[in-house]
């Protein structure tokens, strides 16, 4: 590991493939004289009703010049572990010399586990607040130097923004944030409300009212003395709260009858899908949601070869054949198929080929999408699954 003041793989570490498990490196020189070519493919062991597919920017960064050929599942789709009939379904597909991809299989498998773990809990969070937007606000419970991965897959799961300077950096939008307890603490709350409420651009200008007094008479100060605000912003730790929905249907009240119905209030702090559909009931119109999108469980993906030299073979417990992922426009149903064989929906016709190719011998086959249009395909699939539900 390179010298550093921080315990952190470079980029050039991960390229070279010494962010790997051991056993890939101890037993590649017992590889690389094969030359055979091979195909590998990337499944989840876990059965999950959908989730939402991203880090693959990443996987075609690291493969990207090694002379292989790359289909995945487009990034930010949202999709089952498991076909119709129950088999897994591959969300990335590689075919070449194996000694070019073996020491890279943990650093392909951790972009994708870990960033899709991110990305699925953000849609379901996104899920849960809509219409309402939330803000990400997780960093700060993880590593810092994966902090704009983090901001990256939270937006493409549907946060509206996120607090990381680098993150939103590199997804391409303005920071989103409003101001620390800290703040109040040092210079006066009532001069830290002054100095926001005066300078902040108008639809960002959120005053946080729970440093020192009752949230309820907070709002109320805070209204009176600076009605231009956007928001107000409550943060109170859950051993203060008592009856959180109720304080939130208070604060409403009281700003309604006094003629404040335009300042709008965002809740945050160690907030759960789980509460989300309460507080929004309750009057909140925005959400701060941190660490259970940041530590969200990672998705278990595993790479496994299935097939050599044209020939099908794989371990037990998995399926061999190169395949595609194929699935009907107009019923949805799903099923994997060998990869150059097209499949036919019994009621509809032929079926749609998922897999997209993404590196034809080392070269991109499309050029980069941003986060922003990675998000949109995000958002209009987690519409239709909303829809089926309502259903």
């Amino acid at each position: 590991m390179s010298e550093g003041k921080f315990f952190i793989a470079t980029e050039k570490e991960i390229i070279d493939g010494k962010a790997s498990d051991v056993y890939f490196s101890r037993t590649l020189n017992l590889v690389m004289p094969e030359k055979k070519i091979v195909v590998a493919e990337i499944t989840s062991s876990v059965i999950e009703q959908w989730i939402n597919f991203t880090g693959l920017e990443e996987v075609t960064n690291l493969l990207e010049g090694r002379n292989i050929d790359v289909w995945a599942i487009p990034e930010g789709t949202l999709m089952a572990t498991r076909d119709s009939l129950g088999r897994s379904i591959p969300f990335i597909v590689m075919k070449g010399n194996y000694s070019e991809i073996m020491e890279l299989e943990t650093s392909i498998l951790g972009f994708i586990c870990q960033s899709s773990g991110i990305s699925t809990e953000a849609t379901k969070v996104y899920m849960a607040c809509h219409p309402k937007p939330y803000v990400s606000f997780g960093i700060r419970r993880m590593h810092p130097g994966i902090s704009p991965m983090i901001d990256r897959a939270a937006y493409i799961g549907g946060a509206a923004g996120v607090s990381g300077i680098l993150g939103a950096e590199a997804i391409g939008i303005e920071p989103s944030g409003t101001m620390p307890h800290s703040v109040a603490l040092l210079m006066g709350e009532e001069r830290a409300w002054e100095y926001i409420a005066n300078n902040f651009p108008a639809g960002t200008r959120t005053l946080l009212i729970d440093t020192f007094g009752d949230e309820k008479f907070k709002a109320i100060e805070a209204a009176e003395k600076f009605p231009q605000i956007d928001f107000i912003r409550i943060d109170t730790p859950s051993s203060r709260r008592g009856n959180f929905p109720q304080i939130i249907r208070e604060i409403r009240w009281e700003l309604d009858i006094r003629g404040f119905s335009k300042i709008k209030i965002m809740v945050s702090g160690g907030l759960k899908k789980e509460q989300i559909q309460e507080l929004k009931d309750a009057g909140v119109d925005s959400f701060g949601v941190g660490t259970s999108i940041a530590s969200a469980r990672s998705i278990d993906f595993a790479m496994d070869i299935v097939e050599i030299d044209g020939r099908p073979i794989t371990k037990r417990g998995k399926l061999s054949g190169m395949k595609n992922v194929y699935r009907c426009d107009k019923c949805g149903f799903t099923t994997i198929g060998l990869f150059n064989e097209k499949q036919v929906c019994k009621d509809h016709g032929e079926m749609t080929p998922l897999l997209k190719q993404i590196i034809h011998k080392g070269k991109r086959t499309s050029p980069k999408l941003n986060a922003g249009k990675i998000r949109e395909r995000s958002i209009k699939m987690a519409m239709e699954l909303m829809n089926q539900f309502k259903e």
